[in-house]
């Protein structure tokens, strides 16, 4: 226009949207696309991985009841599981059912809530669309499921920590060796959980679909992981099934711990092989997240 000064026109080209890439979120989110990637700015190592896990951490300090789901569900069922075996006898050379069972359980229960909350809240960030506007930025499939799967394993540690405390500090769970070693590998498992929820979720359009992934991936890992009867005790076929099953190494290194005051080859080399199966879960996660929200 005539009336338009040099001024004017030095205001409207200094208002020119930036170039930074992001993305519209729903009301209530945090905007993960937004705050992740700067198309303008130089790399950043890890900024898109840090960017994530704080999102994910952020979301889950919010969610009261998915807290409470992850450090008091756990504690409370070794707490019945205490009370379940309080009346049994035991003489002073046998091992206490409680203390049997108790420090496999330690290794089960972290697995099964966090392979459910994990396959849940991962497959609502499917069908909300936000996985689908992060792809739209350059992150990598790694770094988001590695952002995914840092933030809930930090949830998964807690929930460790807090069920080995009540159940070494108050119902008085025996072991030869250090409850230390028993929190690791039950953080460890829990981390398998995160892992395998994760890529379970890829094949879940719904979150009942996530759910029933339940009885399919982790049912038949508790009937054969040694237990309910030793592993060696099984029909030959069965247990070569059990040879191939991630918590069948979790639980054997859980009775390296009840039996031995100090740490053991085979403990270490089953903590392997469970941190092992973590990372191939976590790995074919990536291989079908184009897939599933293209």
């Amino acid at each position: 226009m005539s009336g338009s000064s040099p001024g004017d026109a030095g205001k409207r080209r200094r208002t020119v949207p930036s170039t930074t890439s992001r993305t519209d979120t729903a009301p209530g989110h945090p905007g993960p696309a937004a705050h992740i990637v700067d198309r303008g700015a130089g790399p950043r190592p890890f900024a898109a991985y840090t960017a994530t896990t704080t999102r994910i951490l952020r979301q889950l300090r919010n969610d009261h009841r998915t807290i409470a789901m992850i450090l008091v569900v756990p504690a409370l069922l070794m707490a019945l599981l205490y009370f379940i075996y309080q009346d049994v006898p035991a003489t002073p050379q046998q091992v206490s059912l409680f203390d049997r069972v108790g420090i496999s359980m330690l290794g089960i229960l972290p697995f099964i809530v966090m392979f459910l909350i994990t396959a849940i809240a991962m497959q609502r960030e499917r069908s909300s669309g936000t996985l689908e506007r992060l792809l739209t930025t350059p992150l990598s499939k790694l770094d988001l499921l590695g952002g995914y799967g840092t933030a809930f394993s930090v949830a998964a540690a807690a929930q460790a920590a807090v069920a080995c405390l009540v159940s070494f500090g108050l119902l008085g769970l025996n072991a030869a060796g250090n409850p230390g070693w028993v929190v690791l590998i039950a953080m460890i498992d829990a981390v398998l959980g995160v892992a395998l929820g994760l890529l379970c979720s890829a094949f879940a359009r719904t979150e009942f679909q996530a759910v029933q992934f339940m009885p399919v991936v982790a049912a038949p890992q508790i009937f054969l992981c040694g237990l309910l009867v030793p592993r060696e005790q099984l029909p030959g076929w069965l247990e070569a099934i059990s040879n191939v099953l991630p918590l069948s190494y979790a639980v054997d290194a859980l009775h390296e711990v009840s039996v031995h005051s100090q740490p053991t080859g085979l403990m270490w080399r089953d903590l392997a092989i469970v941190a092992g199966f973590a990372a191939v879960a976590l790995c074919l996660g990536a291989a079908t997240l184009r897939r599933r929200t293209v």
